[in-house]
């Protein structure tokens, strides 16, 4: 029997994040622009805005004594940060022109080779390499250091950074967003004030850029709060992703499509993996599954597993060792994931918070770095014509953002990633005619988001079982990507903890962490089962917000830390 996981939501209300402004005058901080997390979006916009300002002595003195600030609720910038990745280089460029592969922190080299495979158990086949997947001239980075470097420069530019800082609520006063407030740290399982209690802090700014990436919290605060997704439909894919260390370099970008997933239209199984060179002898290579799949044995990290005993991978992999491993839901909707507008009174969205991810492309971190951009400079345009302020005072910042490529590119594959719900073989023919015509035709595609999508349990998948040297299960993983969440902190993770026992092995597989586990012989007569949750193992990947229940921040500083990713 299938389950649609919406017909079962956590206890969780978004209101409960929205507060009224209530810190005393010497309790809260009082800053200029505040970005809302340490990613390429933010970090890019930041340090645009750190540019303009040492340029224009009026909009320094308009932004005051704390002009930039940035809220980072990981260990530090960079420790969440988790991409393929293959940028393109032009917004980074744009803000450093001098940065090269190779003398750049986290920009390894340059692509000037790449393959395309369709993928049979034991057999590949070489075909063209689409349009939008043409990386020539690309730059393969790790955007967990690469953003590590954007912040000194960030901090060079004046901005004041606040790491392990998670943003929790977001204060609104009179209809217009003036802030955040942080979490409390030093709370025990119950609540509890523990001897390290210290209270969250309200960050007050003249304008809020919420720049999370993939399901932000305070962005679905926000999106809700001033009923921006009305007429939206965001679907999700979760990648994981390991970094090797091999015995030759590589030297090209490749990506394949087809095996381990099946085909076939009942299970809607989309996405495919990649393998890219990252210097010298390190490689990256990784997995990519949509999240409205039906069978809920599905497994991102175990089909990585399985894709990994493919010729063309062991090949390159075999004899090397694993140095990195991670996992982080990518939005995928594109047009049908945005928001109504990017702006609201008091605060923007960029990046991934408000869905900018080209799929067919693989590409997110360009156009959230240049939506970062943006942002710096209609708020910088805004405030120094004090309508910052004003009810409609960033209208100016959709409008940039509907005038760019970013907008641009993601109308013209609109209708890529939704045809492929309704199997590989329409989703190619939709893929073709959508490239052909460069989005013309077909007009629309209809779009169901992953929790609206039934589950059933499927036939057993062979899995290859863990030998801690080539093949490796959850648990290890979670322990390389350096995550050093409390024990006992609060649990940070809503779900319905009764629900269908196929909406369980759904999470129990989904979850690249082994956060969820179906408790032994807790099944109902009428099928349903309990549901026990190890959150400290929580890689804070989104995917189960995708699937019907909901993740907000831990205590800041949790979480992974990663360096290669």
């Amino acid at each position: 029997m299938s389950t649609i996981p919406a017909q079962y939501p956590p206890r969780h209300r978004p209101s409960d994040y929205v507060i009224a402004p209530e810190a005393g005058e010497d309790e809260y901080i009082e800053v200029g622009v505040l970005f809302v997390g340490a990613g390429p979006s933010g970090l890019a916009g930041a340090i645009r805005l750190g540019q303009l300002m040492a340029e224009d002595e009026e909009l320094m003195e308009a932004l005051g004594e704390v002009p930039i600030a940035i809220v980072e609720k990981g260990k530090g910038p960079g420790s969440h940060l988790l991409s393929g990745s293959v940028m393109r280089p032009g917004p980074f460029k744009s803000l450093f022109p001098d940065a090269a592969p190779g003398e750049t922190p986290g920009v390894f080299e340059e692509v000037h080779k790449e393959s395309v495979y369709f993928l049979r158990r034991n057999g590949k086949i070489k075909i063209p390499t689409p349009p939008d997947l043409n990386n020539h001239g690309n730059w393969v980075v790790s955007i967990s250091q690469l953003s590590r470097f954007m912040a000194e420069q960030a901090e060079e530019f004046g901005a004041y950074m606040l790491p392990e800082s998670d943003a929790q609520q977001l204060l609104v006063q009179d209809g217009r967003v003036v802030g955040v407030k942080t979490g409390d740290k030093g709370r025990g399982r119950e609540g509890e004030e523990l001897s390290t209690f210290e209270p969250g802090v309200e960050l007050r700014a003249k304008v809020t850029v919420i720049c999370e990436g993939t399901q932000g919290h305070l962005a679905g605060v926000l999106r809700r709060h001033f009923e921006l997704d009305q007429d939206t439909t965001q679907i999700y894919e979760i990648g994981v992703k390991e970094v090797w260390e091999v015995e030759k370099p590589l030297d090209r970008v490749i990506h394949t499509i087809g095996w381990p997933l099946r085909m076939g239209a009942k299970w809607r199984e989309y996405g495919g993996a990649w393998l890219y060179p990252m210097g010298g002898n390190m490689v990256s290579i990784g997995m990519v599954v949509g999240l409205d799949a039906a069978d809920a044995n599905i497994s991102a990290h175990d089909l990585l597993q399985q894709a990994k005993t493919h010729p063309l991978f062991k090949d390159i992999l075999e004899g090397g060792r694993r140095v990195a491993w991670g996992a982080k839901t990518i939005p995928s909707g594109g047009i049908y994931g945005l928001p109504s507008r990017f702006h609201v009174p008091g605060a923007v969205l960029c990046g991934d918070s408000a869905g900018f991810v080209n799929l067919a492309a693989l590409k997110g971190v360009s156009y959230a770095m240049k939506s970062g951009i943006i942002a710096a400079e209609q708020v910088a345009q805004a405030i120094k014509a004090g309508t910052a302020e004003q009810t409609a005072g960033l209208w100016n910042y959709t409008a940039a953002v509907k005038d760019s490529e970013v907008w641009k590119d993601l109308w013209r594959v609109r209708n890529f990633r939704p045809a492929f719900q309704k199997g590989f073989i329409y989703g190619g023919m939709v893929a073709g005619l959508t490239t052909v015509t460069r989005g013309k035709l077909p007009k629309q595609v209809t779009i169901k988001a992953d929790k609206d999508e039934p589950v059933i349990i499927g036939p057993d998948r062979d899995y290859p079982k863990a030998d801690g040297e080539y093949i490796f299960d959850k648990l290890s993983s979670v322990f390389l990507s350096g995550n050093k969440t409390r024990d006992d902190q609060p649990n940070h993770i809503r779900i319905r903890t009764e629900v269908p026992r196929a909406l369980a092995v759904s999470w129990e597989n989904m979850c690249p962490a082994k956060v969820y586990e179906i408790v032994d012989g807790s099944a109902t007569a009428d099928g349903m089962v309990h549901v026990r949750m190890n959150n400290p193992n929580c890689v804070q990947c989104g995917a189960i917000t995708a699937k019907g229940g909901q993740l907000t921040p831990p205590e800041g500083g949790s979480g992974p830390e990663y360096t290669l990713t």
